[in-house]
């Protein structure tokens, strides 16, 4: 399908990335999905995972948190905690974040009862700061592929 969609990914600090691009596939909260131009409008959440788009005939890729995405004529808004390109991705700290996050799930035993719900909270924290590692040194690793081929 020919044409363009404007792709804009803003967080709290900055627009992470505004550009003209063919297709975009972002990571739901059910299951990743795919954006054409022409999609029809709609409000979705999204999930912490690889964001990926066409640009210029070229596949790229961005990490993403949790947050939402807006397709309205031609435009695709994603709003995020983070979105940052592989080049931006800092892996000596997405590397001792997934050992601290590690740490502190593999200290947690099998509870025999109901965990409260402090220690819920920590352990949920905890693998959301896993997921998020592991998405962006995996961005990082896919987005480093894609060079060698190109």
């Amino acid at each position: 399908m020919a044409g363009q969609l404007t792709l804009r990914v803003i967080t709290p600090d900055r627009i992470a990335l505004d550009v003209q691009v063919e297709s975009v596939r972002l990571p739901g909260a059910d299951g990743a999905f795919g954006i054409l131009p022409r999609h029809a409008p709609m409000v979705t959440a999204i999930a912490i995972g690889e964001l990926r788009y066409v640009e210029h005939g070229t596949p790229k890729t961005l990490f993403v948190s949790e947050g939402f995405a807006e397709v309205r004529e031609n435009t695709v808004r994603v709003v995020c905690e983070a979105g940052e390109r592989p080049e931006e991705i800092d892996e000596q700290r997405a590397r001792a974040s997934e050992k601290r996050a590690r740490e502190r799930l593999a200290g947690r035993g099998k509870p025999a009862s109901p965990m409260p719900a402090e220690e819920a909270l920590d352990l949920l924290r905890a693998e959301a700061s896993l997921r998020r590692a592991l998405t962006r040194l995996s961005v990082q690793t896919s987005a480093g592929r894609e060079r060698v081929r190109t």
